[in-house]
């Protein structure tokens, strides 16, 4: 039975281009979820004055086309200025790898979140974001559904750990239903706080653990 991918595709799952974690990055982002089988962080590295994405690399955790589709928007988005390279969309992915199967679109998709979130991270990061929006306590379940819980392969928001949460002048607190010295607690916190504080209006991120 023949497989249901383009030679192009197995080639970039063969050989992906740009894959591996980047140091100091000056941005990035990460999207999927071990439950569902498919995860990728993303790095950037952009040209301050020209806004251009000069480096970019990818780790991913998946199937061939979770690999493939990640490196070929590595590919497409490299020498782009963030502007042209958030305008790609997982159609341009899926149609430099000569298609992919129904079920495996969602792994374009995916390569194509990640990218937008990478440029959004090093938006925030930079002070670049256009609509300054109040960081409510809505804005954070929605960053917090991006953050996952490793005991189950599900986000923290989901696996309804995420308790108390606050937003008051600035600082974001919250509890999460672990015990402090829990072999993931120190994870989740980093992942937790890293997509919290690049936040505009958001001057500290308080974490607290206890069942």
């Amino acid at each position: 039975m023949p497989l249901p991918y383009s030679e192009k595709l197995l080639e970039y799952f063969r050989h992906p281009k740009n894959v591996g974690k980047m140091e100091n990055p000056d941005a990035k982002a990460k999207e999927g979820s071990p439950a569902c089988g498919d995860m990728v962080t993303l790095y950037l590295k952009v040209d301050e004055k020209t806004k251009k994405i000069t480096d970019i690399k990818f780790e991913s955790f998946g199937c061939a086309s979770n690999i493939a589709t990640g490196s070929i928007i590595t590919e497409l988005a490299k020498g782009k200025t963030l502007e042209e390279a958030r305008k790609i969309t997982w159609k341009d992915a899926a149609k430099e790898l000569g298609g992919l199967p129904p079920v495996k679109v969602h792994c374009s998709v995916l390569a194509v979140d990640v990218l937008r979130s990478a440029i959004e991270d090093y938006e925030e990061r930079h002070g670049l974001v256009k609509e300054k929006v109040e960081t409510t306590k809505e804005i954070v379940l929605k960053r917090l559904k991006h953050v996952v819980n490793p005991i189950v392969g599900l986000d923290v928001v989901k696996t309804n750990i995420v308790k108390n949460i606050d937003v008051t002048d600035g600082v974001v607190r919250m509890l999460i239903d672990l015990p402090r010295d829990h072999q993931f607690a120190k994870n989740i916190e980093e992942e937790i706080i890293e997509r919290l504080e690049h936040l505009w209006d958001i001057k500290k991120v308080e974490v607290t653990f206890g069942e």
